[in-house]
């Protein structure tokens, strides 16, 4: 059995409000960086024989962590260096991108741009890493990782073994906002191969162009300068007749705020005014804070549109 000192650079409560984009959460028990394959491994390797839940974290972007924090170990996959951290490599072949699971969506896109590859270009401003991007089927106008996934390398963890594996996108069970590894904790996510298209320089120069655009139209109408977790809760799939003749009617946020609880805070946690699919960390904000007010909008949303809203947020 491998005991703590042999898996170097472990380290023991630490505040897991430093490592989300929310900057809220209390501690982790034990807290690792996996830099590599190799280590990512060992890590998950110490976890199950010494009997500890982990909790796989990449850029924390869509995270909400109790303030009570995790009674486990916390394994981060490092976002850093292209050119030497195998978790966040990025390499182009012909009109594919393979993007390690730690690589942020920032990278992805301008990998591809440098490379004359479109098809990326939604993703710009989106928050966080390829991997829980892909774990999330993360989406913003009109598209989502699921359009662009062909394969990804995963690692499965059984009770005898833990092994390389990779899936086709049929196989990853894609849905809105969904995919098969939201729902098992034994299939961590190492790398993707993106499919992309070759574009002329006209084309690439039009799409640039349209990646300005979704970043301005995010600076616009997101509360950018506020510590947030992205959008909580999932648009509904589908809405009474009333709302069938304008799908923005029954969108998430617009159903928050036809309930009027734009700028509604609890402590230091508020309901964003640009933006009522957002909740925003005023500065202290503590994690019960953003569950009452989770709380209070499902409530108001069932009431007054027999809507069940469905969170977007995972919640640690």
């Amino acid at each position: 059995m491998m005991n703590m000192e042999e898996l170097k650079g472990i380290k023991k409560n630490v505040l897991l409000k430093d490592h989300t984009t929310f900057r809220i959460g209390g501690p982790a028990k034990y807290f690792f960086v996996a830099e590599t394959k190799e280590e990512l491994i060992r890590a998950i390797s110490w976890a199950k024989e010494n009997s500890i839940p982990f909790f796989i974290l990449g850029g924390g972007s869509n995270t909400l962590v109790r303030d009570e924090g995790y009674e486990g170990i916390v394994i981060k996959i490092q976002m850093s260096n292209i050119k030497c951290q195998i978790k966040s490599k990025i390499q182009i072949s012909n009109c594919f991108v393979t993007a390690g699971a730690g690589a942020s969506l920032a990278r992805l896109v301008s990998e591809a741009a440098k490379n004359g590859l479109t098809g990326i270009e939604w993703v710009a401003g989106v928050p966080g890493t390829v991997g829980g991007a892909i774990r999330g089927n993360a989406g913003a106008f009109g598209g989502c990782m699921a359009d662009n996934v062909k394969t990804v390398e995963i690692l499965k963890i059984s009770n005898s073994k833990i092994e390389t594996v990779i899936l086709n996108k049929k196989e990853c069970g894609f849905s809105y906002r969904d995919s098969l590894f939201k729902h098992n904790g034994n299939l961590i996510i190492l790398s993707a191969e993106i499919e992309l298209r070759k574009g002329s320089k006209e084309e690439i120069e039009k799409q640039a162009k349209k990646t300005e655009e979704h970043l301005e139209h995010r600076r616009n109408f997101q509360p950018l300068i506020y510590p947030s977790a992205g959008s909580i809760f999932k648009n509904p799939t589908a809405g009474p007749p009333k709302f069938s003749q304008s799908e923005k009617l029954w969108r998430a946020g617009a159903l928050i705020e036809r309930c009027g609880l734009k700028g509604k805070t609890i402590g230091q946690a508020q309901i964003s005014e640009k933006h009522a699919n957002f909740i925003i960390n005023l500065g202290g904000a503590e994690a019960k804070d953003v569950i009452a007010l989770i709380d209070l909008v499902k409530k108001e949303v069932k009431e007054k549109f027999n809507i069940v809203l469905e969170e977007e947020v995972v919640m640690l």
